[in-house]
């Protein structure tokens, strides 16, 4: 379920001290541990470090992102491919196939 409308988005209110004491432009990483936090419109052009458990992934923020919570842009699951010795093997076929074309692909540049 969404915030109710009334209240408003929530937004930390250390996290706009934040962005408040710095420039537009600035390259400096802004630590939050604020996931539930959404993107503000202050927000946008400033670079965001997002707590995803472990680690913080650095994102910039931009105006496609307003309106979104910050823990949207730093997943806390890591993906483990599916499949297992069937999978492994299909992907060793396409790296000996991209391979051998760039092997090709040299000797043809090599001959010019």
């Amino acid at each position: 379920m969404s915030r109710s409308s009334k209240k408003g988005p929530y937004i930390d209110e250390k996290l706009l001290k934040k962005v408040g004491r710095l420039k537009i432009g600035d390259r400096t990483v802004i630590k939050t541990w604020a996931r539930a936090s959404e993107v503000a419109p202050e927000m946008v052009g400033f670079t965001f470090g997002i707590h995803n458990g472990k680690n913080f992934v650095e994102v910039l923020m931009t105006e496609d992102m307003v309106g979104h919570k910050l823990g949207e842009f730093s997943p806390t699951k890591k993906f483990v491919r599916h499949g297992g010795k069937i999978q492994k093997e299909m992907e060793k076929k396409v790296e000996d196939t991209t391979r051998t074309a760039q092997t090709a692909a040299k000797t043809t540049t090599e001959k010019k």
